[in-house]
């Protein structure tokens, strides 16, 4: 079920903060249950039966959470524990997310005629399993204790408003709130405010975006133009889409009295590509600095040589993450190698002038072409024509068709990629009763005009469900 889809809107959504604000109102162990059951329902509606994945998921890691909590640091027992959190729940995502990936490749490589099973990847499933392991190691590093409820562990994982996109919620970041939260009108009026930024996000930029992006991606003969242009317009699309989804997130949490942290904070105003990934897709850039980069050493090792090999480590296993294709796997390497050499010339510290937004900015263009091509050879393809080699000439009909039906749309992707809209709401002229009026009224008709196109049927899912 979509966010941004008109069941959602008009029907579950609604029901479940009617049943939970009006007839459990006041009574938090009923309120958990209906969240959890709701969001299990949430799941199953598009995947009946990979919501037994996730049930499994949350049995396991419940009972190795109370096994977690019950040992001692230093010892075999709670090693042992760390072990199976981890081998279990990468060996669900070997399973369902890169075994028909992997045998298709020992099968390319030895020749084998070989069977290959197609297994189907369950939407959200590196979420929620990263979220599911991050709460067990958790236990045993102490930063939080181990739930005896099962349905509170169930609640964390399955939580529907981050279940299949994120943000990856740490559960010491909400345990507190399954136990004991406050809603109120503030927080569900900003909650509210906040889905509608991320609704419109979605559906006015996002969607309207990605046809420019399949356009070019799918264009038979590029011309230097239409490669550019389809590059900027995906590096926007992917970015509010996905920072669309997270502040819907973020918004449904608030309506409910949940409090996520932020997964975006104007990445592509980033001065390097280490402040970039500062920036860009937080929770997932601290998960694997928590459970990876810091227990390899990070950067207080002895030697350059190992702390290149700790960024390696993370940014393998980050392309790997995102999914099974070369073309992930190379986008990590190439965000390595791009922090590798600014961590070894110091520019991820020196000189951090804004005229260093532009390199930086192209700098993730040039990998978002290879994070959205189909393979290796067609991403090779798109950027060689982007520099001019292999193009169908410098213009083409085509690119005066995307740059003349999305202008609007790219000078807005633009300007709302930068503080601009916070700078706004900074000034004195938009404070007080009047600018409150027109800042919801400006948010309604934003809403308004998504729910038309949502109508129309002109949406398409968001990318980071197929993570």
């Amino acid at each position: 079920m979509l966010f941004s889809s008109p069941i959602f809107l008009l029907v579950f959504l609604p029901l479940v903060l009617l049943v939970y604000y009006l007839p459990l109102r006041g009574c938090r162990v009923a309120q958990n249950v209906f969240l959890l059951l709701a969001s299990l329902g949430f799941y199953a509606w598009g995947e009946p039966w990979f919501v037994l994945v996730m049930l499994g998921s949350i049995a396991v890691n419940w009972l190795l959470g109370l096994w977690m909590g019950q040992t001692v640091a230093g010892t075999r027992p709670r090693r042992l524990a760390t072990f199976l959190t981890v081998a279990f729940n990468l060996s669900i995502l070997f399973i369902f997310k890169y075994l028909t990936f992997t045998l298709s490749s020992l099968r390319a490589a030895l020749g084998a005629g070989f069977a290959v099973p197609q297994i189907a990847l369950p939407i959200g499933i590196s979420f929620f399993t990263f979220q599911a392991m991050s709460y067990v190691l958790d236990i045993g590093r102490g930063r939080a204790p181990a739930q005896k409820n099962p349905l509170w562990v169930g609640l964390y994982i399955s939580f529907f408003p981050q279940l299949i996109a994120g943000p990856i919620v740490k559960y010491e970041t909400v345990a507190a709130e399954i136990r004991d939260r406050r809603e109120n009108w503030d927080d569900f009026s900003a909650g509210t405010c906040r889905f509608a930024v991320g609704f419109a996000k979605k559906v006015l930029l996002a969607n309207t975006l990605a046809v420019a992006a399949d356009t070019a991606f799918g264009a038979a003969e590029l011309s230097v133009g239409l490669a550019w242009l389809g590059s900027f317009a995906y590096t926007f699309q992917i970015f509010f889409d996905f920072s669309g989804y997270s502040d819907m997130a973020i918004g449904l949490g608030q309506m409910f009295g949940f409090h996520f942290l932020e997964n975006f904070n104007y990445p592509y105003i980033s001065r390097s590509v280490t402040e970039f990934w500062r920036r860009w897709h937080i929770s997932l850039s601290t998960w694997f600095r928590d459970y990876v980069y810091f227990p390899l050493g990070g950067s207080r090792v002895n030697s350059r040589g190992r702390h290149l090999f700790n960024l390696f480590v993370v940014w393998l296993l980050t392309g790997i993450w995102h999914g099974a294709n070369w073309t992930f796997l190379c986008w990590g390497l190439y965000y390595f190698a791009l922090l590798a050499l600014e961590k070894t010339l110091g520019l991820d510290k020196r000189g951090l002038t804004c005229w260093r937004i532009l390199p930086t900015f192209l700098l993730v263009n040039f990998g978002w072409v290879l994070f959205r091509a189909e393979s290796l050879p067609a991403a090779a393809r798109f950027l060689a024509a982007m520099a001019g080699v292999g193009a169908e000439g410098f213009w083409s009909g085509a690119a005066t068709a995307v740059l003349r039906d999305n202008r609007v749309i790219f000078a807005g992707a633009l300007l709302f990629s930068t503080p601009f809209a916070k700078w706004l709401g900074a000034r004195r002229w938009t404070r007080g009763v009047g600018g409150s009026i027109l800042y919801v009224a400006g948010l309604l008709a934003a809403a308004l005009l998504a729910f038309a196109y949502i109508a129309k049927g002109a949406y398409n899912p968001f990318i980071y469900f197929n993570f």
